[in-house]
C-alpha cells in the first residue's frame, strides 16, 4: 500500500496542491471537501462527499467510491475508508482511506495507485458458475476476473470460505485467500492464568467465539438470566484476571470450553459434544451470588454463577469439563439423573472434568483427582470432591451398599469416582502433581493402577456403547469389563485390573 502524506494548509483541498503531491490528475478540477461531523453522521456524511473526493482524486467517469468507515480521532481527525466499483464491478484493490481535519485532507492512502481509465468491463460471453465478475487490481495491472468463493470445512473442523480470483480473459489465478479467520487472543483467566484464545475477527470488533471449535461462544448475563450478550472486544486481549472485569470469567469459560473440545477431539476422536462437530454456548454471570453452575440439554448450553459475593465465579476447567460431559453421557448413554443410574451420570462428569485438566497441562490449573479445587465453593479453600477417598467431603461414598441408590447423585458418584481413581493409579498413598493422594479399599486389599491414559478410553467405550439409561453400579461393572476386552482383550491385564477395582469399592 502506498501512503501520501500531504501538508494542505488552507480549508479546501486544492486540485493544484494535491496535484504536485502526485494524488491527483494534472486536471482535476478544485473541489471543497466538507469538514465530517461527529458520531455517528460520519459516514452518511461520508457519503454525501464522495462524489466530491472522487472528483477531486480525478476519478474516471465509471467510478464511484463507496464509504466502508469512519475513524475519528480525538483530535477531530476523520478518517474515512472508501471501496471503489467501475461501472457497478467491485474493484479488489481499489480501496482507499482519506484523513481529514477541520475540512483540510492530511493523508490519503490507496490499496492500488493504478488508473482504471479505459478499462474494458463487458462481461465475457462465457460466464463461470457461481462466479462474480469484479476489477482485480490488486497488485496487478487492473484485469476483468471472476470471483468465486468455496464454501467447506478442514480437517479441524474450522470451516472455510476460500476466495479465487482468476482472469477472465485468460483463466490465470489471480489470489486466492480464505475469508474465515481464526483469530489468536490472549486472555488474563482467574484460574488458569494468561492463555491464548481462538476467537472471531468482524471488522474491527473480535468476538468470543471460537471457529475452530465450532463457533462455541461465550455471552455475557450481566447477572441476569435469559440468553444474555455475546462478548466483544477491541483488541482481543481480555480480562485482567479478578472479578471486577466482567470478560474474565468470559475467558475461563471459552479457555475451559476450548481445553474440553480438544480433550474429547484429541483423546476419544469425538467432534464436540454431540459429535457433530457443533459448540455449545456458554453463559457467565448469571444471577447474583449464584454458587452453581448447570449444563441444560434445551438450550445446549452450560452457565455459570459468579459464587459467594459475586467474586468466586465456577469457571474453573475441570468445572467446564464437568458441565459440558452432562452433554456428552446425555447424547450417549442418557444414563437417568436419579438413583444409581444418576451417580453414574455424576461421576462420568467428575472423571471427565478430571482428565480434562490433566490434559489441558495448564501450570496454574495443574491435573488432580480433586473437583473444583479453584473455585472455593464452600469457602474453606478446600475442593467439592474427591476421588481418591470420596468421603473425604464428609458426605460421598467410597463405596457401594444396598442403600447407594437412596442418596443424592452427587454424593453416590463417589463409588465409581474412587474406582476410577483406583483404576488409573492404584491404592495408597502418593503425590500426583504436588497434591497428595491416598486412596483405601473396601476389602483392605491393594490395587495396581493401569495409567489414566488407559482408564478413560476404558470408560468412555463403555458410556458410549454399554452404558444405557438405566444403568446401575452392576451393570456399569459389566459395562466396563466389556469395554476392556474390547480394548485389551478378555484375559489382559487390563480386564483384570477393572475387575480388581470395582471388587475395591465393593461392586462384584
Amino acid at each position: 500500500m502506498k501512503r501520501t502524506t500531504l501538508g494542505v494548509t488552507t480549508a479546501l483541498m486544492s486540485a493544484a496542491v494535491l496535484a504536485s503531491a502526485g494524488v491527483l490528475g494534472a486536471n482535476a478540477a478544485p473541489q471543497p471537501v466538507n469538514p465530517l461531523p461527529a458520531g455517528q453522521e460520519a459516514l452518511h456524511a461520508a457519503a454525501e462527499q464522495a462524489g466530491t473526493i472522487s472528483s477531486a482524486l480525478g476519478l474516471s467517469g465509471g467510478e464511484q467510491l463507496v464509504p466502508r468507515d469512519v475513524v475519528r480521532d480525538a483530535d477531530g481527525t476523520h478518517h474515512f475508508r472508501f471501496d471503489r466499483t467501475l461501472n457497478g464491478l467491485k474493484v479488489i484493490g481499489g480501496d482507499l482511506v482519506v484523513a481529514q481535519k477541520a475540512g483540510q485532507v492530511t493523508a490519503i492512502t490507496k490499496a492500488s495507485e493504478a488508473s482504471l481509465s479505459g478499462l474494458d468491463t463487458s462481461a465475457p460471453a462465457t460466464a463461470q458458475s457461481g462466479a462474480k465478475l469484479v476489477v482485480f487490481a490488486l497488485d496487478h495491472a487492473p484485469v476483468l476476473a471472476w470471483e468465486t468463493v468455496t464454501h467447506s470445512v478442514k480437517d479441524d473442523q474450522t470451516p472455510s470460505e476460500l476466495h479465487t480470483f482468476t482472469d477472465a480473459k485468460t483463466g490465470e489465478t489471480l489470489l486466492t485467500y480464505d475469508g474465515v479467520h481464526v483469530a489468536e487472543g490472549t486472555g488474563q483467566s482467574t484460574y488458569s492464568g494468561t492463555v491464548g484464545l481462538s476467537t472471531t475477527q468482524s471488522g474491527a470488533t473480535f468476538q468470543l467465539k471460537d471457529p475452530a471449535r465450532g463457533n462455541q461462544a461465550v455471552n455475557n448475563l450481566n447477572n441476569g438470566s435469559g440468553t444474555g450478550t455475546l462478548f466483544t472486544d477491541a483488541d482481543n486481549k481480555w480480562g485482567n484476571g479478578t472479578h471486577t472485569d466482567k470478560a474474565t470469567a468470559g475467558v475461563d469459560a471459552a479457555y475451559g470450553a476450548a481445553k474440553t473440545w480438544d480433550y474429547y477431539k484429541n483423546v476419544h476422536g469425538r467432534s464436540g459434544i454431540k459429535n457433530n462437530g457443533v459448540g455449545a454456548l456458554s453463559k457467565v454471570h448469571y444471577g447474583n451470588n449464584y454458587v452453581n453452575a448447570f449444563w441444560s440439554d434445551s438450550c445446549f448450553c452450560m452457565t455459570y454463577g459468579d459464587g459467594a459475593q459475586n467474586r468466586n465465579p465456577l469457571t474453573s476447567i475441570d468445572v467446564a469439563a464437568h458441565e459440558m460431559s452432562h452433554g456428552i453421557t446425555s447424547a450417549t448413554a442418557g444414563l437417568v439423573y436419579s438413583g444409581e443410574s444418576g451417580g453414574l451420570n455424576e461421576a462420568t462428569s467428575d472423571i471427565f472434568g478430571s482428565t480434562t485438566e490433566f490434559h489441558a497441562a495448564n501450570a496454574s490449573d495443574a491435573g488432580d483427582y480433586l473437583i473444583g479445587e479453584k473455585i472455593n465453593i464452600r469457602g474453606d479453600g478446600k475442593p467439592l470432591r474427591y476421588m481418591d477417598k470420596p468421603s473425604r467431603d464428609g458426605r460421598s461414598l467410597d463405596h457401594w451398599s444396598a442403600s447407594a441408590g437412596n442418596v443424592d447423585v452427587h454424593y453416590s458418584s463417589g463409588i465409581a469416582n474412587h474406582f476410577f481413581y483406583l483404576l488409573s493409579e492404584g491404592s495408597g498413598q502418593k503425590t500426583i502433581n504436588g497434591v497428595a493422594h491416598d486412596s483405601p479399599t473396601y476389602d483392605n486389599q491393594p490395587v495396581t493402577g493401569i495409567g489414566r491414559a488407559k482408564a478413560e478410553k476404558i470408560w468412555y467405550r463403555a458410556l458410549t456403547t454399554k452404558f444405557t439409561s438405566s444403568t446401575k453400579y452392576a451393570a456399569a461393572r459389566t459395562g466396563t469389563l466389556a469395554a476392556a476386552a474390547d480394548l485389551h482383550g478378555a484375559s489382559s491385564a487390563e480386564y483384570a485390573a477393572v475387575n480388581r477395582a470395582w471388587a475395591a469399592v465393593n461392586v462384584k
